[in-house]
């Protein structure tokens, strides 16, 4: 299990650093280049999300008949996440735009929703886990969440890892 998720991770970091060295890459014309980056971070939130689903389908160890009602239960948590991040990279285009001219107030209301989308992918979690338990038993439910928290850790730390902090 452990060389299954040690490689998806790999593929996951590098997923996400392609992504972010593409954004920076220089343009004549911003319209186009803004179009472009939406489009690369669309394609490479597409590649994580099928690259953590076979991490998933690698290390879970289910029947016949819990992959059956597993599988769609995992597909709607997805998409629930996936709405959550769609939020964050929204909070991080707002952010690269206001970098150079941040005022405190914008710091103030980024960090703030940025904590809150945080609390809000935790209380996603907290509601899906007894959804997961109805289909998989709670040791099963425990080593999903563990998957997917350990791969969104790793996925947001490249992610973090390409964005300056705030200059004071």
């Amino acid at each position: 299990m452990r060389k299954y998720f040690v490689t998806a991770i790999c593929l996951l970091t590098c997923l996400a650093g392609i992504s972010f060295a593409q954004q920076q890459a220089p343009t004549s014309n911003q319209k186009t280049a803004e179009q472009l980056t939406d489009d690369a971070v669309a394609l490479m939130r597409k590649d994580i999300r099928s690259q953590k689903k076979q991490l998933v389908a690698a290390n879970m160890p289910l029947t016949d008949q819990e992959a059956e009602k597993f599988w769609p239960l995992y597909d709607n948590y997805s998409a629930d996440l996936t709405k959550l991040n769609d939020s964050r990279y929204a909070l991080i285009k707002q952010y690269a735009s206001a970098y150079n001219t941040m005022t405190d107030a914008q710091a103030d209301t980024l960090i703030k929703s940025w904590i809150s989308t945080d609390s809000d992918v935790a209380q996603l979690r907290l509601k899906w886990v007894p959804q997961f338990e109805k289909v998989i038993s709670p040791k099963k439910t425990a080593l999903f969440f563990q998957i997917d928290r350990r791969a969104s850790l790793i996925i947001e730390l490249q992610l973090i890892s390409q964005i300056p902090v705030v200059q004071p």
